[in-house]
């Protein structure tokens, strides 16, 4: 039996740690590996969607049974990284809706302050993803901990 490792959550204080850590790696000369995302977009992109899973932004509804069940599965229980490519809601797309990039290090403290706030959320009721639906708890941290860490491969930190 092959030995997986332990899904990573941006609950367990350490993987934050280390996700903070990867951000202060971040300048605003960071080149993009794929995609099309600024490094101040993707900072920007990332604030947004914690500001929907604590809440503070409603996206409309996007998922259908397919989302809900298999792609939320393989994304949030299974150890693979996410495909480079995969299309957001309008609400944190940069150029459809979500919040523009301003100046650098500022987004990058907002992009700090919310991950800290999300990383230290209570078991209380979540709001539904827009694309996965309804989430426990621990589904929302390993969404967190993968979101994040997609992205930041995304700039090679």
């Amino acid at each position: 039996m092959i030995d997986e490792p332990p899904m990573q959550s941006i609950f367990d204080a350490p993987n934050h740690e280390r996700l903070a850590e990867r951000l202060v790696q971040l300048t605003s000369d960071s080149k993009r590996q794929w995609g099309r995302m600024s490094v101040g977009g993707m900072v920007c992109h990332l604030s947004d969607a914690f500001r929907m899973a604590l809440g503070e932004r409603q996206p409309k509804m996007r998922g259908n049974v397919f989302l809900k069940t298999v792609v939320r599965f393989i994304a949030l229980s299974t150890p693979m990284t996410w495909p480079e490519g995969a299309k957001t809601v309008p609400e944190a797309d940069q150029e459809r809706g979500g919040t523009p990039p301003g100046d650098f290090s500022d987004d990058v403290a907002t992009l700090e302050q919310l991950m800290a706030r999300f990383a230290s959320t209570g078991s209380g009721d979540m709001p539904a993803h827009p694309i996965f639906g309804k989430l426990t708890r621990g589904e929302w941290g390993r969404w967190g901990y993968k979101h994040v860490d997609h992205h930041f491969r995304q700039f090679g930190v």
